[in-house]
């Protein structure tokens, strides 16, 4: 009965589609529109649109992609849950509340994963920056502009920084100014160390400062944070590491020293 009942679901689906949507139409060119009509809402709740602009995804396409791919993993999750729990057995109400837990799960799962994706990258960011910096320092110093400077880092550098500066360097070919530019690339890198550093090159390039001090400046405050940054991991590395140490080796060890002990202790009392 329940295999019937979970193949009438199968075929019902479709059909529920045809009838929520323009019966004249086609329903997947509805969901697309639907699709867009969601994606061009002012205010994402989520910040989404933000997360994937940061990851270098600006289009509308990529934010109905993973829209797609988050809710079609929750619908498909809940669908096999509701269809397993309903064929052993189980009660519709157990079946829909469990499918629906296991769904919202999910979207808060895939949620979390581009959150990580956006944190892994700010963080290659931190880590590729003294180096591009000093990179940076040594091209202007040997005679090149910022923008051939840029130039040469991203044809040789390869890492998510030095695609930074190629978005930059298509941005000025395109007409827009070196300022606005760097600007735009400070405002999608969500990095207090790459924003002040932007805001550097930009005062320095409007007012006609040397950039050889401030960029030389900046190449040593960063690696005086990427030093801090390392003894920081070592630090909370040492802690993880005292974990087994306290909890299984040292209880193990007072284990087998007590133990000949406790042995005599119960011989005497027999």
């Amino acid at each position: 009965m329940f295999t019937i009942l979970f193949i009438s679901m199968l075929f019902a689906i479709p059909g529920g589609l045809l009838l929520t949507f323009d019966s004249q139409g086609d329903p997947f060119k509805e969901l697309e529109r639907r699709a867009k009509v969601a994606a061009n809402k002012t205010q994402d709740k989520r910040g989404v649109h933000l997360r994937l602009e940061e990851l270098g995804k600006c289009s509308e396409l990529d934010y109905q992609n993973f829209r797609i791919r988050q809710l079609g993993f929750c619908a498909a999750s809940a669908a096999l849950v509701m269809a397993l729990l309903l064929i052993s057995n189980h009660s519709i109400f157990t079946a829909v509340f469990l499918a629906s837990l296991i769904s919202l799960l999910l979207f808060v799962l895939i949620d979390r994963e581009l959150t990580g994706q956006v944190k892994k990258r700010r963080q290659r960011i931190e880590a590729e920056f003294p180096a591009i910096v000093e990179m940076l320092t040594l091209a202007i110093a040997a005679g090149e502009t910022p923008m051939s400077a840029m130039l040469r880092i991203a044809e040789s550098a390869d890492g998510e920084l030095s695609h930074e500066f190629a978005t930059v360097i298509e941005a000025v070919r395109s007409g827009e100014p070196l300022h606005l530019s760097l600007d735009a690339m400070g405002r999608r890198v969500k990095s207090v160390m790459i924003r002040r550093f932007i805001d550097a090159i930009i005062t320095a390039t409007l007012r006609g400062a040397p950039l050889i001090e401030v960029l030389s400046r900046h190449a040593v405050e960063a690696r005086a944070n990427q030093r801090n940054i390392i003894m920081n991991a070592a630090g909370k590395a040492e802690i993880s590491m005292m974990i087994p140490v306290v909890f299984l080796i040292l209880p193990i060890s007072i284990l087998f020293a007590l133990w000949p002990s406790l042995t005599n202790l119960n011989l005497f009392a027999g």
